[in-house]
């Protein structure tokens, strides 16, 4: 049965230009410039450039017009021109840190090599194959991954031939064609696991060095425990003596895990970091400054304010005429409104990280990350009046570039932990000095994360080992059995 009833209701709604600057804040320094230019071609009354003479102020008034408004007069029934012909000039353009139209260019070139696949399949012209065996050899190369392995099994492969490409083969003809590829530079290039991978390298070498073949027979034999570290096992089963292993271990040390790597140049090529901020010590006087990494100079065009000069001027006019004068405003507003927002980022953006900088001002100055407070999103969000969601959007994929290296803005919030004396310290700090402890331990004993606890007790931090655990899987370090080192 359906009802009528009046229900009042308290909503949360983001205008347009709130989303809009919600959305830019993500935006890192490199993203920007594209970001700015898909604005510019969606909107044809945002241009580039610098702004130009102040065009001639007039009164808009309609002339002789006593029948009914339409539509279109309503909407342009508040309409000033004055407000669009004045000169609009943004903070961020006047700021010190951006960059004139005379100033050198210093973009970044893509470098451009042929792809990964590409050199692979270049050296199939050097082996006479048929033309099915050319084109199972190509589906084998289109199934390696970026480090160069074939994670697929073969018959998945073979059914992969046989439903889109049409072609019956067999496991044994793809095993054939992988063994063919398998002698393609680099070595150890389509490999099915690193144990092959590292055999195929070792198995190039030359085989008159003894410790060339002892490492081959580790690699074939014994790869279980040289993967876990067990020496000991491998010296008693192989009756070597330590020194051997040693120089054996060497030998397989200096081949690639990863050789597809030493393919991908055109993925490395573009891995660079531009800072969206960066951060000058002078004598102690810390001056912070965003980049503005060819980002265009923006104005709204004088093409459009003439158009709309002389729409507004007509005596009378024609729904066509009122569209077009519609469309202008409404265009005119969108520029305007993106501009607020560009500059109303950097804004955001400068107060944000000042609080950050305030805040973590020891480390600003010394670079010791063991100067490094306890901190979350929550207190640079009280500090600079934000809610916490807009300072996560502003430290998300931010970076800043100081005289102790380029960071991440996220790398400076931390929990805290509580030390023996009661003060709360970061766990930035714990897990600098865990790594300390690492690094300066005995690598044929290596410290058990039970014996790190212990010594991070001894400092005085009060550390549970499975948080030991956790801080040097965060760090990237294997577990002491895998750090044993002869």
């Amino acid at each position: 049965m359906l009802r009528q009833s009046l229900q009042q209701k308290l909503l949360q709604k983001l205008s347009p230009q709130q989303i809009q600057l919600m959305k830019l804040l993500q935006v890192p320094a490199m993203a920007l410039e594209q970001r700015i230019k898909e604005e510019m071609e969606a909107n044809p009354v945002l241009e580039e450039g610098m702004e130009e003479e102040e065009l001639e102020e007039f009164d808009f008034e309609e002339k002789g017009e006593d029948e009914p408004k339409d539509e279109l007069e309503k909407a342009l029934e508040d309409f000033d021109y004055e407000e669009y012909a004045d000169d609009y000039i943004p903070e961020y353009k006047t700021r010190a840190n951006n960059y004139s139209a005379d100033d050198e260019d210093k973009s970044m070139p893509v470098i451009f090599q042929e792809s990964f696949q590409d050199r692979l399949i270049s050296q199939l012209g050097y082996i006479d194959l048929s033309e099915k065996e050319e084109l199972i050899a190509k589906t084998i190369i289109g199934n390696l991954d970026d480090s160069g392995y074939l994670g697929r099994q073969l018959d998945s492969i073979v059914n992969d031939l046989a439903f889109t490409q049409g072609v019956d083969a067999t496991e044994e003809e793809l095993e054939n064609l992988l063994l063919i590829i398998q002698k393609f530079d680099p070595a150890g290039i389509a490999a099915r696991d690193l144990q092959e991978c590292l055999l195929i390298q070792i198995r190039r070498k030359d085989h008159q060095d003894p410790n060339v073949e002892l490492a081959e027979t580790i690699l074939d034999k014994h790869f279980n425990a040289f993967a876990k570290k067990h020496y000991e096992k491998i010296i008693e089963k192989l009756e070597i003596e330590e020194s051997e292993l040693k120089e054996a271990i060497n030998e397989i040390t200096k081949l690639n895990p990863k050789p597809g790597n030493s393919l991908a140049g055109n993925k490395i090529g573009n891995q660079a970091i531009i800072p969206d901020f960066i951060l000058s010590n002078d004598d102690g006087e810390l001056s912070l400054s965003l980049t503005s990494y060819n980002m265009p100079e923006l104005r709204i065009s004088n093409d459009y304010k003439e158009m709309l000069k002389s729409y507004s001027e007509g005596a009378k006019k024609s729904t066509e005429e009122k569209k077009g004068l519609l469309f202008v405003k409404q265009k005119i507003d969108s520029a305007r409104w993106f501009i607020d927002a560009i500059k109303q980022r950097q804004h955001t953006l400068s107060s944000t990280v000042q609080a950050i900088i305030d805040y973590q001002l020891e480390f600003f100055l010394s670079g010791d990350e063991t100067k490094l407070k306890p901190m979350i999103l929550k207190d640079i969000a009280e500090i600079v009046e934000l809610d916490i969601s807009t300072i996560s959007r502003v430290v998300n994929s931010k970076y800043i570039q100081t005289s102790f290296g380029t960071f991440l803005l996220k790398k400076f919030f931390s929990e805290s932990l509580s030390t023996d004396s009661g003060e709360e310290v970061s766990t930035i700090e714990v897990k600098r000095i865990m790594q300390d402890l690492i690094e300066q331990e005995d690598k044929r004993k290596p410290l058990t994360d039970e014996k790190l606890a212990l010594s991070l007790k001894e400092k005085g931090y009060n550390i549970a080992r499975r948080t030991v655990a956790k801080y040097r899987e965060q760090l990237n370090i294997p577990v002491g059995r895998l750090r044993k080192q002869l």
